[in-house]
């Protein structure tokens, strides 16, 4: 294929996915295949000879498609979105045309620059201090590891990058226990070891299900009694089971009175926080250190983008950064290479997109949006409640909210059985002991009606289980 070739199918393409996304109400939300399915579909030794792209196109268009779960159906209510704006859709077609590899200034000086700046719009919509800064990575749990590592490097004095953990002191992690899995895959991957990851008790009937502060104190003064160091605390902002909110003053105070650094994880609810009426579930995380967030979950940015925010990004690049003489920009020691910031070297233009998509849509449209998701959720609970064997076990936070019905064996029941139809598309966690449906509702293109069929589709399939 010559680039005359591809603005021909690059049309082709945009066609299909303007097709693709106005016919999706009329797929299944996920397909009900068993693993090793589609491959029996495309099976074949590696070709030795060229093919026409018009059969490829056509296998993929034929193929792939019913073989997906579709993030972007507006009846998505699983996990966390992963939303892609049609304008998102654009800029990740302009950075993927221009290729560019922005590990460095000078490799990018746009995509360098570019980065700075929405990086600061978005600290500003979400109302954090003016003086946080920070850099965008792939996901949340790139940003963790780069917050829990230099955590480890603070506490061995910077000794670790050069000497490595052996013979050093014993570290520990503070964590409640409704903090992400990237949490312990930061500190299993990080060197400190998955055992000393402190997941700490939560309030008691507290309805945000946030962490203890008074057992969080008790936990630290425990391990400095028994010889261990403690590192840092990682707190939760919308966890993923089901929302749940630490008190992130009091935690915070309680890691400040022990000189302990702190990371705030609002990967999904973050994006939330442009809305200022929702800014309570946080309140106190401008005394932060580090704090992340994923535009790619409810705000519209194409997966893959995470912002990670810094107060002060010098102990992170200390930790994370590596500069040989191949990677130096002449006559600019001091410049910013957002490659020190992180852990992988490549990194591609994701600012563009998020330029993109806060110019197209402004924040009164996001905000808008937003606001509607929280509301219908809202609806959602009240219609689910009131069906007969159903029970609410955890209240909506934000758009996220969790239910049973009857028992755990047949929750589990229903849950395969609606998700198998393919209307909506749930699923599951464990809270308190109990197997319980999670809901959240936040796809970008999701209307009023999409939400309210999930009580309908519930009730319908619940009476025709055996």
């Amino acid at each position: 294929m010559d680039h005359d070739e591809l603005a021909h199918w690059s049309k082709r393409a945009a066609d299909w996915a303007r097709d693709y996304h106005a016919g999706l109400r009329d797929r299944p939300v996920r397909p009900d295949l068993a693993p090793g399915d589609f491959r029996k579909l495309i099976d074949a030794p590696v070709p030795e000879q060229p093919e026409a792209i018009e059969t490829i196109f056509d296998d993929f268009a034929r193929l792939v498609p019913d073989a997906m779960t579709h993030w972007q159906h507006p009846r998505f209510f699983a996990y966390f979105p992963a939303n892609a704006a049609p304008v998102s859709m654009l800029a990740e077609q302009l950075a993927n045309a221009m290729a560019s590899q922005a590990m460095l200034w000078q490799t990018a000086p746009a995509a360098n620059e570019m980065e700075a700046l929405v990086v600061d719009w978005m600290r500003d919509a979400l109302g954090l201090p003016a003086d946080f800064t920070g850099t965008i990575h792939d996901s949340a749990t790139t940003a963790t590891f780069s917050a829990v590592t230099t955590m480890r490097e603070k506490a061995s004095e910077f000794q670790g990058i050069g000497e490595g953990l052996s013979g050093a002191p014993t570290l520990r992690i503070y964590a409640s226990a409704q903090t992400h899995s990237s949490v312990d895959k930061a500190v299993r991957l990080s060197g400190i070891g998955q055992n000393n990851l402190v997941k700490v008790a939560g309030k008691p009937d507290d309805p945000r299900y946030s962490m203890d502060p008074a057992a969080l104190d008790a936990a630290i003064r425990a391990d400095l009694d028994a010889g261990l160091k403690p590192a840092g605390v990682v707190l939760a902002t919308g966890g993923t089971a089901i929302g749940a909110c630490d008190d992130i003053t009091a935690c915070i105070d309680v890691a400040r009175a022990h000189g302990l650094p702190t990371h705030v994880d609002a990967a999904w609810a973050g994006s939330a926080m442009i809305c200022p009426e929702f800014r309570d579930l946080w309140a106190g995380v401008e005394k932060a250190d580090s704090v992340v967030f994923n535009p790619h979950k409810w705000l519209g940015a194409q997966f893959d983008c995470s912002i990670q925010f810094l107060r002060d990004p010098g102990p992170q690049i200390q930790a994370m950064g590596l500069r040989p003489d191949y990677l130096q920009t002449p006559g600019a020691d001091e410049i910013v290479n957002y490659n020190e910031w992180t852990l992988p070297l490549g990194r591609r233009f994701r600012a563009l997109k998020i330029w993109f998509l806060l110019r197209s849509e402004g924040l009164t449209g996001l905000r808008s949006r937003i606001r509607n998701h929280v509301a219908w959720a809202n609806e959602a609970r009240d219609a689910i409640a009131a069906l007969d064997g159903f029970e609410i076990v955890t209240e909506p936070i934000l758009s996220l909210f969790s239910f049973a019905y009857r028992d755990d064996a047949t929750t589990a029941r229903l849950l395969d059985a609606v998700n198998r139809d393919g209307r909506i598309y749930l699923t599951q966690t464990t809270h308190a002991g109990r197997y319980v449906i999670r809901m959240q509702v936040g796809q970008f293109d999701v209307t009023r009606e999409d939400v309210m069929m999930v009580p309908d589709v519930l009730n319908e399939i619940a009476g025709s289980l055996p």
